[in-house]
């Protein structure tokens, strides 16, 4: 499983997060503590939000722990929102149109987890996306497929609700499909102002997902960047987090939300 952080908050250099720590998503793209899979070398990318309403991404195959690139952008760049994300893949290619973050218009999306069986479930779910927005489908991966899926199912309204109703739609897809793995989704979305993760899974195995919220500034991650666990809090499975601006963080019940939506 890949490895993932999101920040929101006061402009912030990058490297802050994503090379300096103890624990930072660098030195997790080589060994996690809390992942199916140490190591996550297939690739990796960063997205932030500067001046302009649509985001700026980096992504490349290379691992992150080698890229000289990475770490240069990460030591000149600051943002008040941004989102890093080091891949393992599971099952389809290394190439950089599969690397996280992926973005459209204002929106930016990044995953860790897995479409079960997704080879038998493949076509069906991109049937779920309209013309207009599979143009932009450029990459293989079900994750990329899942975001625009959403997109059209209601996340510019509601967020929490539109990838509920996305969520059903796959679960009973992979139904039909007789799916033996599951359905995991510990995912982050932006629209440039506010934030929102997700953990949920269709056989409460969800990966793991932490936060940490002092002062002005939120930090999500998929496990912590430093030794001080007592500052993090873990999403629970079945949750989304929700951080918009000028409101305090809430943490809201996805499986109300996938009934709501049923």
């Amino acid at each position: 499983m890949c490895r993932w952080l999101a920040y929101k908050g006061e402009p912030t250099y990058l490297e802050t997060l994503i090379s300096a720590p103890s624990h930072s998503l660098v030195a997790q793209s080589l060994r996690a503590d809390e992942a199916k899979s140490p190591t996550n070398g297939d690739g990796f990318g960063v997205g932030w939000y500067g001046e302009r309403d649509i985001p700026g991404l980096y992504r490349e195959i290379r691992p992150a722990w080698s890229d000289e690139n990475l770490r240069s952008l990460c030591a000149q760049v600051q943002a008040r929102l941004f989102f890093a994300h080091v891949r393992a893949s599971t099952g389809t290619a290394i190439a950089r149109a599969n690397c996280h973050p992926f973005a459209h218009g204002r929106f930016m999306f990044m995953h860790n987890g897995q479409v079960g069986n997704y080879a038998s479930v493949k076509r069906a779910i991109e049937m779920l996306i309209p013309d207009a927005l599979y143009a932009y489908r450029v990459g293989t991966t079900d994750s990329e497929a899942l975001f625009l899926a959403a997109l059209a199912s209601g996340i510019e309204d509601d967020p929490v609700l539109g990838f509920a109703r996305t969520l059903n739609n796959i679960v009973a897809l992979m139904r039909k499909a007789h799916a033996t793995e599951a359905l995991r989704f510990t995912s982050a979305l932006s629209d440039g102002i506010n934030l929102y993760a997700f953990r949920w899974a269709s056989d409460h195995k969800a990966p793991t997902l932490y936060y940490r919220n002092s002062m002005a500034n939120l930090v999500v991650v998929s496990e912590p960047l430093d030794g001080e666990r007592g500052c993090w809090k873990e999403v629970p499975q079945g949750f989304a987090l929700i951080a918009k601006r000028g409101e305090q963080v809430q943490v809201r019940c996805m499986n109300e939300a996938m009934r709501a939506a049923a």
